[in-house]
């Protein structure tokens, strides 16, 4: 990501990383997995 991103690429991102395994091991999935959640709670007020 860089600073010319939007909120909305970073999820897309996101979800495309978990979708197609790109990511580490099981820890950097939930890492993923997390900060995903945080981002749309964040956008959907909670």
């Amino acid at each position: 990501m860089n600073e010319n991103q939007t909120i909305s690429e970073l999820l897309q991102i996101l979800e495309y990383r978990i979708e197609n395994g790109e990511y580490k091991d099981s820890v950097h999935k939930i890492t993923l997995m997390t900060t995903l959640e945080t981002v749309q709670r964040m956008l959907n007020g909670k």
